[in-house]
């Protein structure tokens, strides 16, 4: 499951990214829009910062905004920058790999086995969607709901 600072994150990421080219967006206007909560907003601003997808502007006309495209900014780095290892079991992580203490042979491990072949498919799910790709699904969907509606 994904952490609240996870969800935030993406929430976050993808309001900067319907405004990208529009400049720089204020904090209070994210937590506002987004309903995420001032303080923790600023945390994971900062943390974005380190993943090296968006920069802040101080002063008039300041704030946060994207310094990658939306096309290039994939749920798995987001994932795995704020929540860690996107695997189940700490045996089948990419980058945070425990050794399992249950497992008599790690390359017979049933278990493993079939847990790995999930991390794999999610991650390369995670690989493939995009900010921009968010924004055209809500999209499809706002206009899918609308034909709907009439």
């Amino acid at each position: 499951m994904l952490s609240k600072k996870a969800q935030y994150s993406i929430l976050a990421l993808v309001k900067l990214a319907r405004e990208y080219n529009n400049g720089p967006l204020l904090i209070s206007s994210i937590s506002q829009t987004e309903k995420i909560p001032k303080k923790f907003l600023e945390s994971i601003l900062f943390d974005l910062k380190q993943l090296g997808v968006l920069a802040s502007k101080t002063g008039k006309g300041g704030g946060y905004f994207l310094i990658r495209k939306p096309e290039e900014i994939n749920l798995a780095d987001i994932i795995r920058h704020i929540d860690g290892a996107i695997a189940l079991i700490p045996c089948v992580t990419y980058k945070y790999y425990q050794p399992c203490q249950h497992c008599k042979d790690e390359l017979t491990c049933g278990i493993r086995s079939v847990i790995k072949d999930i991390r794999d498919e999610t991650v390369n799910l995670l690989k493939k969607i995009t900010l921009a790709d968010i924004i055209l699904r809500e999209e499809q969907l706002i206009n899918e709901n609308l034909i709907e509606n009439n």
